[in-house]
């Protein structure tokens, strides 16, 4: 089973300048003269952790990290309520990441996403897929209704999580449960923070209930923090991940030649199994994993040793055109 690498620091970090009075921090850590691969985090709004550099072998790949608008160290942040995010949205990330790769000067990468990182990293090779030099996807998210209905309604992960659902769902008045994302983001949009405050909470409470297959404490976080990832997550899921009308799946013709892993939990139960198991049947070619005793973390056991395994695998096949032949393992099917 393999664990993470060692903890690492950056070797260079800056703010880069997206436009529209956005500025989205970056950093980069491992060997300057490695693989180039990006990591994509999740959320939407979730920021960097340090663990998110570790998925990498530190002397063979330069890991670039960013933390996308509103979040994390970009600015201006969005746990400033007076924050726009106008300009917030999946083609603006899209946009970020391309001319962050064009910013440091590299000409292909691995692009690697977890949870609403793999519907950003999926998004971007879509739009790019010459630049996309192979992909690690974990806990595929695909911003479909019925993936939001799992979510956000008493039919999906609230008969496994029924006390945290009473608790997101009672933090507004019983007249306007029927449609509880609207009711959140009527509070969300409420410039006091006695009512926004609140609903980020609840919001942020949900969100962290069902990320890993056994309980685990959840970090303490401040109210800026908290509300950041609570009006980003709002704005996009409202905005139906600003995705095309047809969705990720129908653009996989566009990256089916792109070696590619997937991996995703059994007990998922933030973006439950399905989801993947679409992606794979409509992309064969890319490798397929599911971890049995897992569920949406990507810190999980089970789940980080397939996702290093495969980030060794691509080193190992990586030349200077960053053109691996062929994934690096079997397919499971």
């Amino acid at each position: 089973m393999r664990d993470f690498y060692p903890p690492i620091e950056p070797y260079e970090s800056g703010l880069l300048d997206v436009g529209g009075g956005d500025r989205i921090y970056w950093e980069t850590c491992g060997n300057p003269d490695g693989a180039p691969a990006v990591f994509l985090h999740g959320g939407p709004g979730g920021g960097l952790l340090p663990d998110h550099r570790r998925f990498f072998d530190p002397a063979k790949y330069r890991v670039v990290l960013f933390d996308q608008r509103g979040c994390g160290r970009s600015i201006p942040h969005a746990g400033d309520h007076a924050v726009s995010l106008e300009h917030n949205t999946t083609p603006h990330l899209v946009a970020d990441i391309e001319r962050l790769r064009e910013h440091l000067g590299i000409d292909r990468w691995l692009v690697f996403g977890g949870s609403w990182g793999s519907t950003l990293a999926l998004a971007y090779a879509q739009a790019h897929p010459d630049r996309v030099a192979a992909m690690v996807l974990r806990g595929v998210y695909l911003v479909r209704r019925s993936d939001e209905a799992w979510a956000f309604t008493p039919t999906g992960a609230a008969h496994l999580f029924p006390a945290e659902w009473e608790a997101f769902r009672d933090a507004v008045p019983p007249a306007e449960r029927d449609d509880l994302l609207a009711a959140y983001g009527r509070r969300l949009v409420d410039p006091d923070p006695a009512v926004h405050m609140p609903a980020a909470r609840a919001l942020m409470d949900w969100e962290m209930a069902a990320n890993t297959l056994l309980p685990v404490t959840p970090p303490e976080l401040d109210d800026a923090v908290v509300l950041a990832f609570a009006r980003i997550l709002h704005h996009y899921i409202a905005g139906g991940g600003f995705l095309p009308a047809e969705g990720l799946l129908a653009g996989v013709d566009r990256i089916r030649h792109i070696p590619a892993v997937i991996v995703n939990g059994r007990y998922d139960m933030k973006t439950p199994l399905d989801q993947a198991w679409d992606l794979h049947r409509a992309w064969p070619e890319a490798e397929f994993h599911i971890v049995e005793d897992a569920g949406h973390g990507g810190s999980e056991p089970g789940t980080r040793d397939r996702l290093i395994t495969a980030t060794d695998a691509f080193a190992a096949h990586f030349s200077t055109t960053w053109a691996p032949p062929h994934p690096p393992h079997k397919s499971l099917r």
